[in-house]
């Protein structure tokens, strides 16, 4: 009987797709094409009987059957050979094999660096505290003895954060320098103090090998009574020659700055040439009487480094944009 071809032909397509099937999810898509309720292809099978004539409908509709039957039965028996394939497979797994060691982040070198600071300045007897990045102008400028019409307060110099203005009840700014620690810290202390505060400082500067807008300061600040420069200088080289070594040459030079009198820039040597890695002085009497300190009875000394300055110098990295690009090669080497 002619009209018996449709059911031949898709017994043979169907049970070569189910033979052809190598996982259940693959198993599912021959289900669904040919045994599907929706849109499978037993549908046009059914559409086969209906043409049958009367005489051929018992032959017709027993064949019909017998291939569903049969189809369904293979499925069936594919899908527990393909689950008992899995359980050999998982059962064959030796437990007792040395597995493959995870792969686990690390510390970024500058945090590293960060915290190396901390602890050589906790045996120096310094005392790591934390203030806001987020600055108004009396912390930032006024208590610092920068006055109003100093150039270091130009807008083009500084990051004003607009939108904070108004709930702030004045200018604000992403601080310019973690001397605003200091500042905060005598404003609610009394001497002596001894402190160093950690953290992230942001200037429009143009970026090159050696500046960013964004980078890290370790600001140092010591109070007392008689307070030297010659106590400063022996803090920054000990420190200098505890973090890079006995064989690091530092120099001091004199400078300005408006919160330190005198002041000094302080280098390092990198290669054949002198780097700048941070300013210090003595804390300029105008300072301590923002802050309530009488400057006839305490002396101190201030000073703030860059801290990728020296993670540059103590890495042998000769760019300060490479710390800052996530590039996973750079990063892994330390």
């Amino acid at each position: 009987m002619e009209i018996l071809n449709a059911f031949n032909e898709f017994e043979t397509s169907a049970l070569n797709a189910i033979a052809a099937a190598t996982d259940s999810e693959s198993l599912e898509k021959v289900r669904i094409e040919f045994l599907g309720q929706k849109n499978g292809r037993v549908k046009d099978l059914q559409k086969v009987v209906g043409t049958a004539t009367t005489a051929e409908k018992p032959a017709v509709g027993k064949r019909f059957n017998e291939v569903r039957t049969n189809v369904t039965a293979q499925l069936d028996a594919k899908l527990e050979q393909l689950k008992s394939q899995a359980q050999k497979a998982a059962s064959d797994f030796d437990v007792t094999l040395p597995g493959e060691r995870p792969k686990i982040g690390q510390l970024h070198p500058i945090t590293r660096v960060i915290t190396e600071f901390r602890e050589l300045m906790g045996r120096f007897g310094f005392t790591v505290v934390d203030g806001p990045e987020i600055e108004d102008e009396r912390h930032n400028f006024e208590a610092l003895n920068i006055p109003e019409d100093h150039p270091a307060r130009d807008p083009l110099d500084n990051f004003y954060v607009a939108c904070a203005s108004a709930a702030a009840g004045g200018p604000v700014l992403l601080r310019s320098q973690t001397s605003t620690v200091q500042i905060r810290t005598m404003e609610t202390t009394k001497p002596p103090i001894r402190i160093v505060s950690l953290g992230r400082v942001y200037r429009p500067d143009t970026i090159d090998a050696t500046h960013s807008c964004m980078f890290h300061q370790m600001e140092g600040l010591m109070v007392d009574r008689h307070v030297t420069m010659a106590q400063l200088k022996t803090v920054l080289s000990l420190f200098a020659r505890s973090f890079l070594g006995p064989d690091v040459e530092i120099r001091f030079r004199p400078s300005f700055f408006p919160f330190t009198e005198p002041s000094v820039e302080v280098d390092m040597k990198w290669g054949n040439s002198w780097m700048e890695i941070g300013g210090a002085g003595m804390v300029d009497p105008n300072v301590f009487a923002a802050v309530g300190y009488d400057p006839e009875e305490y002396t101190g000394f201030a000073f703030g480094l860059g801290i990728e300055r020296f993670c540059m110098k103590h890495y042998g990295v000769d760019d300060i944009r490479r710390f800052y690009e996530n590039d996973m090669r750079f990063l892994s080497q330390f």
